[in-house]
């Protein structure tokens, strides 16, 4: 199985992916806690259903130190007792940043608070830019089907 597209060897797009990564290198070094960031783009790539992205993150988060059992979790991260309220939080703001056409008005003024409750004006930034990110890498890998499951950690650092 091969995806239809080879984003690196297609000059527009291999140009976009360098620019993507760039954004990326920034939101990765901002202040908005890593443990968090795996955690918002394994439970996009869930809802978009990402096999690539889900298979890259939950093996980035692993060594990375995250442990198994929360990655497990994270579809279920409502019913799950080992995310903090602010883990919530992010998870919650993901789901309705990811499921906009599914949320009439989008994301609500109280997930929204809630996000801002945990998290500084910086750190919300990079939430934000995080969750559209993973949005926008899903959709490039569903629509090319980019094959699931040879991802290593580290492969595209």
């Amino acid at each position: 199985m091969s995806a239809r597209l080879n984003l690196f060897e297609n000059p527009i797009a291999g140009k976009v992916i360098k620019h993507f990564a760039s954004a990326g290198k920034a939101v990765h070094d901002s202040p908005l806690p890593l443990s968090t960031q795996h955690l918002v783009t394994l439970r996009a790539s869930q809802i978009n259903g990402c096999g690539f992205c889900t298979d890259m993150h939950s093996k980035d988060a692993v060594a990375a130190g995250e442990d198994w059992l929360r990655l497990n979790l994270v579809a279920a991260w409502r019913e799950a007792t080992c995310f903090s309220e602010a883990e919530r939080a992010a998870l919650e703001l993901t789901e309705a940043g990811t499921r906009i056409a599914d949320a009439a008005g989008g994301v609500s003024d109280e997930i929204w608070e809630n996000a801002a409750k945990h998290y500084d004006e910086e750190q919300l930034a990079a939430l934000v830019i995080l969750i559209a990110m993973i949005n926008t890498y899903n959709r490039l890998n569903v629509m090319i089907q980019q094959p699931a499951g040879s991802y290593q950690p580290g492969q595209f650092a």
